[in-house]
């Protein structure tokens, strides 16, 4: 099990890496340069949005969090 986990990592980098290179060989439509850093973008963005809507929701649960440890701390 744990040799399956250390190499994980190596074989999704070889996966990607073919992937990529894959789509730099394929001739029709988009350049496969172009669509991976679409999708590159595509996540980055996804991944700020997600931040955008949990941050708030984090702050709040945090600000609820240390109010409850400060009114335990007096009793």
């Amino acid at each position: 099990m744990w040799q399956k986990i250390t190499t994980f990592p190596l074989m999704a980098y070889l996966a990607l890496s073919g992937f990529t290179s894959g789509l730099k060989k394929d001739e029709r439509g988009l350049s496969g340069v172009v669509v991976t850093v679409l999708l590159i973008l595509v996540a980055v963005l996804a991944v700020v949005l997600v931040w955008g809507f949990l941050s708030g929701w984090l702050a709040e649960m945090w600000e609820k969090i240390t109010k409850a440890s400060k009114e335990l701390a007096r009793d």
